[in-house]
């Protein structure tokens, strides 16, 4: 038998090409996807089969085989991102491995019919977009999308925006029948081909040889997006791998984005107003400025919230601008906001500006004239300790760092770690939901209806009548405050689709930050290419008509001796 040869890719992201190298007896087993380690410039690595090529001659030969690694079929896939998050193959195929040897492979059990009553429970839907409300239960469309493609070859991939939230349905899945893998340590199952898939953002590239379909809850969640080099994003990984495997895919939202619009049909759901909490707005303007940080309004209602049974019965939420800090007159209580984008204005030198810089004023109220502006800063801590003393309670914190074992009293001050480490409460309470509505970033009307929605899980649905979300505002006339009164969202999502479609923003172009202090030389290099770039404070935003213009233009560059980072997006 002729000897064997393979390509290579190592895991040194430096050197992203491959590298041929001979089997022999004792590596025989290898096979494309397989990962091995190589002798690489007299270091011992370990690396991915990529193809099987037919000279072996004059090479070294591969020392060990490592056990499998993603299947040959997604090895295209995770080549196509590496291109499209700028980034190394071997990056991607490290994410698609597992973090332990995996000699062998289980045998996958065939997918199961659900049973009479389970299959009338299913909501079939046709794939694309579907507005689910926040309190709708999405197990029924995931049972439609099981039964729908059970007979289909593959996995079914169910993404959910985390992991508490994926070990509570993988429970509710297999109770209901279905064979269900998840987590790092069941990755032999997913590579063998099990016929349902959950978890979190990962699971988009879970080693499975083929899809059946997938579907992606909250699909505009941040936590499907990774916020470390590569940039890349689960939605749209899935979408081109459902593509390729010719499989459906559904997506749920609360409230679409553009770009989430832009890759599919739209189904508006069923009842979605009832599904959503019921929302008091309290406008501060109006308020005595004495009452404190929760209004008389927001501590009737937790005071009726802790006549409840719940363990916990008062969530405060606040949301920090990070550096911004938020200015309001002390007379009016109007905020100070730019005349031009009506962002909020921060103090520069002696005068006022938004972030953008679109104009520089005196120090003044633009409603009533008065110059006694003060800021609003209040953190969690101040927050927490202020509460505590209107309620006359004790109060736990939550923020990402609290540790998960902690015991937390009935009425809780955080951030939306909140989110996470509660399940059920009486009434939220936003305590500044400005925070929100005037955040400097594109989708920070969405967000601040989905920080509502999010809110909604925990206090039940306007349908249910059991709890309610509570605005503390300045802006009780803003578009987004009556939406989420009415539960009416056709109109500022119309208004979205409109507005991206003339700013030119995702899915109507493309954009990457480029930062760190090889930034300036990279950037340099793409001045004869078919996109602009605009410095800003980090470093510079690249943008193009279409991901595919400005992927061929980064990777024209040659990179810089510094180091930089490039986040696509």
């Amino acid at each position: 038998m002729a000897a064997r040869a393979v390509r290579i890719i190592t895991e040194v992201a430096a050197v992203d090409r491959p590298f041929d190298y001979a089997l022999n007896d004792a590596t025989s087993r290898v096979a494309v996807g397989d990962r091995v380690r190589v002798d690489f410039h007299h270091r011992s690595v370990r690396g991915w089969v990529i193809e099987e090529v037919a000279d072996s001659s004059d090479l070294k030969t591969v020392k060990k085989w490592l056990g499998f690694g993603p299947p040959e079929s997604m090895l295209t896939l995770l080549q196509w991102a590496s291109e499209r998050w700028y980034s190394s193959w071997s990056r991607f195929l490290l994410s698609a491995s597992p973090k332990r040897i995996i000699p062998s492979l289980p045998e996958a059990p065939l997918s199961a019919a659900l049973s009479g009553a389970v299959r009338a429970s299913a909501l079939l839907v046709p794939p694309g977009v579907v507005q689910l409300a926040p309190t709708t239960d999405p197990l029924a469309l995931i049972l439609g999308a099981y039964d729908a493609t059970r007979h289909n070859e593959g996995s079914l991939l169910v993404l959910v925006p985390g992991e508490g939230w994926a070990n509570r349905l993988r429970g509710r899945l297999e109770q209901r029948g279905c064979a269900v893998a998840s987590g790092d340590d069941q990755w032999d199952r997913m590579r063998a081909g099990w016929p349902v898939v959950v978890g979190a953002r990962g699971v988009a590239l879970a080693p499975v040889p083929r899809v059946s379909g997938a579907v992606i809850i909250d699909a505009d969640d941040e936590s499907f997006r990774s916020s470390a080099a590569p940039t890349w994003e689960a939605v749209t990984m899935l979408r081109e791998r459902c593509r390729r495997d010719g499989a459906p895919l559904w997506c749920t939202s609360m409230i679409p984005s553009p770009t989430l619009l832009d890759r599919g049909g739209y189904d508006k759901g069923v009842d979605v107003v009832g599904g959503w909490p019921l929302v008091s707005v309290v406008d501060r303007r109006s308020s005595d400025p004495h009452e404190g940080v929760l209004t008389r309004v927001a501590l009737d209602a937790a005071r009726l919230a802790l006549d409840g049974d719940e363990s916990t019965a008062v969530a405060v939420i606040l949301q920090r601008l990070g550096s911004g800090r938020l200015l309001a007159c002390a007379k009016c209580g109007e905020l100070a906001r730019c005349a031009q984008c009506a962002q909020a204005e921060e103090e520069v030198g002696e005068e006022l500006a938004c972030a953008e810089r679109h104009e520089s004023r005196a120090r003044f109220c633009r409603l009533c004239g008065s110059t006694n502006l003060r800021r609003l800063r209040v953190g969690v801590t101040t927050l927490a300790r202020d509460v505590s003393a209107q309620l006359g309670l004790p109060v736990s914190e939550i923020t990402a760092s609290l540790d998960p074992a902690a015991t937390m009293a009935r009425v809780v001050v955080g951030t939306e770690a909140t989110w996470q480490r509660v399940r059920r409460c009486g009434v939220v309470i936003f305590v500044d939901f400005d925070q929100y509505l005037l955040a400097p970033r594109a989708s920070a009307r969405r967000a601040a209806i989905t920080a509502v929605g999010k809110a909604g899980r925990l206090v039940g649905s306007r349908r249910e009548g059991r709890g309610r979300v509570i605005l503390q505002t300045r802006r009780g006339d803003d578009a987004v405050v009556r939406a989420l009164v009415n539960a009416a969202f056709d109109d500022i999502i119309t208004e979205d689709v409109a507005t991206a479609e003339l700013l030119a923003l995702s899915p109507y172009s493309a954009s990457a930050e480029v930062s760190g202090p090889g930034a300036s030389a990279f950037v340099t290099g793409l001045h004869h290419a078919p996109v602009s770039v605009q410095a800003t404070p980090s470093g510079f935003i690249v943008r193009a008509p279409d991901v595919t213009t400005l992927t061929i233009a980064l990777r024209s560059v040659d990179r810089p001796p510094e180091k930089f980072r490039v986040a696509v997006e």
